[in-house]
């Protein structure tokens, strides 16, 4: 894999924000439930979104991504209803085609995504959605095969914990069977919303997305339509941090800013000043801010998915902080990595404490995941001297023009593609 170098920078500017990744893939795999063209638009060009595709094209969808327009073109029936290991074992949003695909063809079978266990919960509850959906679901040699069966009139589906992905899942599978579906204590994130949005104008009939109970009322067969990726919330808090943790200021442009209300909360408790408009966000830095505690919940709480890069921020704030992660519980790998910069913090079950110091020095870190990733190019680009951040490609699977984009608003920033370069 290859590194980012970076040295010290103080960003200011305007920063564009694309369509949202967590969003494209489940309106993507959505695209599945009609043979008419599904045009979707501003897809950011991601490698998710990019396997993504290639799983359409696997089932044999004619998939046209037009990426100087950000727009992708999806259309012809499907062909092929296993999808091979190379192209799962990428990412778990991959799962979400093996109910669509079961509920047109019949059946459909896919490795478990690469890993995840059977016994984890997101996959868990996605396989407990289509059983209650009528679906025939077996397990054997890595593989999941599921059988369409038949679907009781009026079902609920009763998630224990608000799964994102299973709620994409079950929404979209239960759009084209029979009767009645009701999903309790639903995920209410935006991207929910959003493929809501995209079914019901494919001719599907749900409503209560952005609530937590969701009522989908199926019906025989869906058709085309054209769509609009929502703006990428997680993007636009990254850097909404990364303005910030460099005591910089900038603008965040094509945004939601009800989307991130929880972010802006935090932002302003610290001593941040944020400004909202309806499609921007304006934010500025003070020498010092303020520690703060934080709790990570599903939406509308504090995004998991910025858990990392609001980390970096309090490790530079004046005096302590916690952040509690009730997400995923054991996400602090990146953690360790800032210790080793001069952070102060250590972890204890599933809270990070944090004692803010004056400075990060720069030095040679690994990325492990997407968002610890971001957060380690924020740390270098706050920290004093030059830092290496080691296994970026992970960063690439979710933030588009990455390098370009921060670049612009003033970072020194340099991408070396595969190998450890001469500082």
């Amino acid at each position: 894999m290859g590194s980012i170098i970076v040295e010290r920078s103080q960003l200011t500017g305007e920063v564009e924000i694309s369509g949202a990744k967590n969003s494209a893939l489940p309106l993507l795999a959505a695209a599945l439930l009609t043979e008419e063209e599904v045009v979707l638009h501003k897809v950011p060009v991601l490698s998710d979104v990019e396997t993504m595709i290639d799983i359409l094209r696997t089932t044999g969808k004619k998939v046209l991504f037009e990426k100087d327009k950000n727009t992708v073109h999806i259309s012809g029936p499907i062909q092929q209803t296993h999808v091979p290991y190379d192209l799962v074992r990428k990412m778990r949003a991959s799962f979400n085609v093996l109910g669509p695909i079961a509920a047109l063809m019949g059946e459909a079978s896919t490795p478990l995504p690469g890993g995840c266990a059977i016994g984890v919960r997101p996959v868990d509850f996605h396989i407990e959605g289509l059983k209650r959906l009528g679906f025939e679901v077996t397990y054997d040699h890595g593989e999941i095969l599921a059988k369409r069966g038949t679907k009781q009139e009026e079902v609920t589906v009763y998630l224990p914990f608000p799964s994102v992905g299973a709620t994409e899942h079950i929404m979209s599978t239960a759009a084209i069977l029979p009767g009645v579906t009701i999903i309790e204590n639903a995920a209410m994130e935006p991207e929910i919303v959003d493929l809501q949005d995209l079914l019901n104008k494919m001719g599907a009939k749900i409503s209560g997305a952005g609530t937590s109970r969701i009522v989908v009322e199926g019906v025989k067969q869906l058709h085309g339509c054209e769509h609009t990726v929502i703006p990428d919330r997680i993007e636009a808090g990254t850097y909404a941090i990364a303005f910030l943790a460099t005591r910089g200021e900038g603008v965040i442009k094509n945004v939601n800013p009800t989307h991130l209300d929880a972010l802006w909360f935090v932002l302003e408790r610290t001593g941040a000043v944020v400004k909202k408009g309806t499609d921007f966000v304006e934010v500025k830095s003070w020498n010092r801010w303020k520690g703060c505690d934080i709790n990570v919940l599903p939406y509308p709480g504090f995004p998991t998915d910025l858990q990392p890069q609001i980390i970096v921020y309090l490790a530079l704030a004046d005096g302590s902080s916690t952040v509690t992660e009730n997400v995923f519980k054991t996400r602090f790998a990146h953690v360790g990595e800032l210790v080793r910069m001069g952070a102060d913090m250590r972890i204890k079950d599933n809270t990070v404490f944090i004692n803010g110091v004056p400075k990060l020095e720069g030095t040679t870190v690994m990325g492990t995941d997407l968002r610890a990733t971001a957060a380690l190019v924020i740390a270098g680009l706050a920290a004093e001297g030059t830092t290496e951040v080691t296994q970026v490609e992970h960063i690439f699977r979710g933030y588009e023009n990455v390098i370009e984009k921060f670049e612009k608003i003033g970072a020194k920033i340099k991408y070396v593609p595969g190998g450890v370069p001469e500082i």
